[in-house]
């Protein structure tokens, strides 16, 4: 199998994630027009981790995602469950290591679900275009919610629904058409960007994802729309200990 179904099985996942990983990054500024640069900014914007911090950046992948909170002073692990991944990552950084600091990034391997990090750890937790891939929405956010300090913020990259009416037909038909096509150009696991189509079909829009993440025991929830709706930023807040 080159894709995962959307029951979200962590071992299809990872295993599909694996075989898309050496050319992810570029493929995925082909198929956004260079949006996932504008998306990256906007995600560690809304962090705005300063020096002394620590962030976690899950579903990092090959750590680009990363790069832009160590970037603004503060200390980050990039974890993910994709090996693969991770590895693509640490060699583009010169080492041949999968954990360990490589250019002010920590790779970690680690499931969203059983985060291998203590309670309160972490100023911020982000995770961008991942919290799709989980198998349990829910229960990831109450990991985060466990491993961020009381005060903490909590951001979400997603996918969501784009806004008006008409462009998300015409965003839908790009999805379930064009981008298989474009994919088979220059991924190296084209079948991926099938599911990565399906599964961003089914996904929750901006209210109900806000409602998952109140559920989950966030405060102060809130989004923003970015490029039309295509993609969403929700935030959070860790409650201040009583």
């Amino acid at each position: 199998m080159t894709r995962a179904s959307l029951d979200k099985q962590p071992h299809e996942v990872a295993a599909m994630f694996d075989r898309t990983a050496a050319r992810y990054d570029l493929v995925n500024d082909v198929l956004s027009l260079g949006q996932d640069r504008l998306w990256r900014r906007a995600t560690a914007s809304a962090i705005d981790a300063g020096p002394g911090e620590l962030v976690l950046d899950l579903a990092a992948g090959t750590g680009t995602s990363t790069d832009a909170f160590t970037q603004l002073g503060a200390r980050a692990i990039a974890c993910d469950f994709s090996l693969g991944m991770l590895r693509a990552g640490v060699q583009r950084r010169g080492s041949s290591g999968l954990t360990g600091g490589v250019a002010g990034v920590t790779f970690v391997a680690g499931d969203a679900l059983r985060l291998p990090f203590a309670d309160g750890v972490f100023d911020a937790v982000t995770i961008s275009f991942g919290l799709r891939n989980v198998a349990d929405t829910g229960q990831a956010l109450e990991e985060m919610l466990r491993v961020t300090r009381p005060g903490g913020r909590l951001v979400v990259c997603e996918f969501s629904r784009p806004k008006p009416k008409a462009f998300d037909l015409v965003y839908t038909h790009y999805l379930m058409r064009l981008l298989p096509v474009v994919a088979r150009t220059v991924s190296s696991n084209p079948d991926s960007y099938e599911y990565l189509a399906e599964s961003i079909r089914d996904w929750h829009d901006q209210k109900s994802l806000a409602a998952i993440i109140q559920t989950a025991g966030w405060k102060r929830v809130a989004w923003r729309d970015l490029s039309m709706g295509i993609v969403a930023l929700h935030r959070g807040i860790r409650p201040e200990k009583s």
